[in-house]
């Protein structure tokens, strides 16, 4: 729920409480560091039980080494920026909470400079996957007549895998807010012109532009638009004051460092930890990885996608397969029920599809209400789930409330 940090529904402790705080009347011990090697051990036991012996060692940043029986690889992935030209240096990615909260920051920044003048704020999003939909619909909401939001697609829709209902509502409230869909485009490079100066940067050299619209920026972030194929469209040169990357990701994985290539998870070419049916990673008995560090794929042969709908699911699998296997039980197949997709489009829309009535969609504030609903009961803990339940129920009637006074007095 990274997109209602940016419009204002929730609060940072509602939808990303401390471990420290989840985990405080458990036995769970709760480290917060970052992991530098990964040396695990359970391949060595492929002729042995694999209830016995150590699994292997985990070195951290701080200088601690803590040695386990039994591993879960949840790294996560971030934002791949890599493959485009100054994309890394000047868009910002929206993955993490830690990039959330510096979107808004950014907008809260240009939001003050921009405040009492004629010259809107303009923001780009790079990818219109469910990701830039959904972050082109809330950003728009937020500026309204103050800003201009441009979405840049690849493909010639938007949301090409997504469910119909899900696809026409987004473009029904994506063209009510005015959003510029710039669809059938690849972003070749992007660079920045401070005081009228070309970025040094920029390893095409490219041609700067001036206009008198433009005259009063100090500061111009340039996008060169190239045609993907499909249709005949010419390139041009987007303007931003804002570029947001939504386009891609990679496995945290391949960040670790293993000196010793005995050590070696198998990996496929994405970076992913290649895991069998059970989420057990090939070769390593004592070694489980769910979400994004694993590459797991369905009966028809094609990868899962990279959900959050996916990983709560492996979560589950993954908890009961690591009880059975220390207890010596059979372990269980992960299955992928796909349940639905949903999305939330602002404040007060969204839209829903049920995998388990076809063709149908909810959308406006039902559909906001349910998403939200869904996230509320997927929420760690019932104290947490009691406190975020009741914080929302407050702000929905102190909203109802102020939108009954305005009401009256206009």
């Amino acid at each position: 729920m990274l997109y209602e940090l940016l419009s204002g529904e929730v609060d940072m402790w509602e939808i990303a409480p401390l471990f420290s705080e989840l985990l405080a009347n458990t036995n769970v011990q709760f480290f917060r560091d970052r992991v530098k090697c990964l040396y695990p051990r359970d391949h060595l036991l492929k002729n042995m039980p694999t209830t016995s012996g150590p699994g292997g060692i985990v070195h951290l940043e701080s200088g601690l080494a803590i040695e386990y029986d039994w591993l879960v690889l949840a790294l996560g992935a971030e934002a791949k920026l890599d493959v485009t030209p100054g994309a890394s240096k000047y868009a910002l990615p929206f993955y993490t909470l830690k990039d959330a909260l510096k979107v808004d920051e950014k907008l809260r920044d240009l939001e003050r400079k921009n405040f009492c003048k004629d010259s809107p704020i303009r923001v780009t999003v790079v990818g219109c996957g469910y990701g830039g939909v959904e972050l082109a619909a809330t950003i728009s909401e937020r500026l309204g007549d103050r800003g201009i939001v441009q979405a840049i697609n690849a493909e010639e829709t938007i949301l090409p895998n997504a469910p119909e209902g899900n696809r026409e509502t987004a473009l029904r409230v994506l063209s009510s807010r005015k959003v510029e869909l710039l669809l059938g485009y690849v972003v070749s490079c992007i660079r920045k012109e401070v005081k009228g100066e070309i970025d040094d940067d920029d390893p095409a050299n490219m041609v700067s532009v001036h206009n008198a619209a433009t005259a009063h920026c100090p500061e111009r972030i340039f996008l060169e638009l190239q045609p993907s194929g499909g249709r005949d469209l010419q390139g041009q040169i987007v303007e931003s004051d804002l570029v947001l990357w939504t386009v891609g990701s990679k496995p945290l994985l391949p960040e670790l460092d293993l000196d010793d290539n005995s050590y070696e998870l198998p990996r496929n070419a994405r970076g992913h930890a290649e895991t069998d049916e059970t989420l057990r990673v090939k070769g390593h008995p004592r070694t489980f990885a769910v979400g994004d560090a694993s590459a797991l794929r369905d009966k028809n042969g094609n990868f899962l996608p990279a959900t959050a709908q996916v990983a709560l699911q492996q979560s589950d699998f993954a908890g009961w397969n690591l009880w059975a296997a220390i207890n010596g039980r059979a372990l269980l197949p992960f299955r992928f029920q796909n349940l639905g997709e949903m999305m939330t489009l602002g404040k007060y829309d969204g839209a829903v599809s049920p995998s388990f009535v076809n063709g149908v969609t909810l959308d406006g504030l039902v559909a906001h209400t349910a998403r939200k609903i869904a996230y509320l009961i997927r929420l760690p803990t019932n104290e947490h789930r009691a406190k975020v339940g009741f914080s929302w129920l407050a702000k929905s009637t102190l909203d109802s409330l102020q939108n009954m006074l305005s009401k009256g007095l206009s």
